[in-house]
Order: C-alpha cells, then structure tokens, then sequence
C-alpha cells in the first residue's frame, strides 16, 4: 500500500537490531485515517472470505484492528497477555515469544468469544518472526474457529514470520513489506 510505504519512509526510523520504529503514526501515537485507508484495504482484499469476526493480539494491533472491523461490520476480539478480574470462565491460552520485548507471554481469550462458527482474520501490526501470529492461530485451532487470512501492517519480508505462516496455508496480506533495512535505508518488496 503505497501511503503506508510512504509514511514509513518519510517519518520510519531503523534502529539497531533490526527494529523499525513507527511509533509516531502506528503503534504509540496512531493515525487514524491512515488506519482507515489500511481497513478498506483489507475490507477490498478478504471481501469475499465472510470474516464475522477479527482477532487480534494485545496492544498495538488493537487500534489498526479496531478501525479495520468498522469497514468489515464485524467486532475485534483480542487476546489478552495477562488475566484480569473481568475475564471470568474458560479460557484459551497460548504461549507467544516476543521479538520486540524478548520473553514468552502466555496470552489468553474467553471462550465465550471464539468458536467453531467464527471466520476470522487475524490482524497486526508486525510481522517479523510470526510468534504472534502464530499464537493467535493457535487460539483460533483451540476454538475450531478458521482464520481465513491475516492482515498485516508491515512485514518484514528478510525475518522468516511470513514464509512460515504462510507455510502454513494462512492468506497473509501485508500492505507494506520491507526487503530489508540495511545501513538505516528502507527497501520495499
């Protein structure tokens, strides 16, 4: 998606480690009509899946995934990294390792909002190593739900997240990928 590519050229910064920094517009302070354009956007690309439901994981990925769900008509479950007093009842719970934060969270949703009956798409903001995303397919697996796609903000394309969910018979549409990252400079797909 062109605008999302733009935008992380024009106001992107690459740190050492391989991170990408986009804080100023997708994961801290959040640009909601860039937000919107990336809805439709997935809205165009999985119109015919029947998605009734998005997943997502705690936290950056619940704003884009918030907007994304108005373009669908559909509401936004996600997954919770810690159990709190209003999560009563059954539960699913999976272990994710985090490329970012480093460490393994157990993530958890109440089984009272996925099921056999849902479609879902999985929506976040990164792709790098495919933890998360694997994790959420995990949750989908527990509660016989089919995830019919994954919508990704950005992708980076040279980390393996995206060949292995992929491998896995998962649609993923990433609006921005990145070749690589090298020397500071941002390289696109």
């Amino acid at each position: 998606m062109r605008e999302l590519e733009e935008r992380i050229r024009r106001d992107g910064i690459v740190e050492d480690g391989n991170v990408l920094k986009v804080d100023g517009f997708l994961n801290h302070q959040m640009d909601v009509e860039l937000f919107a354009a990336m809805g439709r956007e997935w809205a165009r690309l999985f119109s015919r899946e029947e998605v009734n439901k998005i997943l997502t994981i705690e936290a950056s990925g619940i704003g884009i995934a918030c907007i994304a769900a108005q373009q669908f008509g559909v509401p936004v479950v996600f997954a919770k990294k810690s159990r709190t007093k209003n999560i009563a009842g059954e539960v699913y719970r999976t272990e994710v390792p985090s490329f970012t934060h480093g460490g393994v969270s157990t993530v958890i949703v109440s089984k009272r909002f996925l099921g056999p009956a849902d479609r879902l798409l999985l929506i976040d903001d990164f792709l790098a190593n495919g933890a998360a995303l694997e994790g959420l397919i995990d949750l989908a697996r527990q509660a016989g739900a089919a995830v019919v796609g994954a919508g990704i903000a950005v992708e980076k394309a040279f980390q393996p997240g995206g060949e292995r969910i992929r491998a896995k018979g998962v649609r993923v549409e990433s609006l921005a990928r990145i070749r690589s990252m090298e020397g500071g400079r941002i390289e696109f797909c």
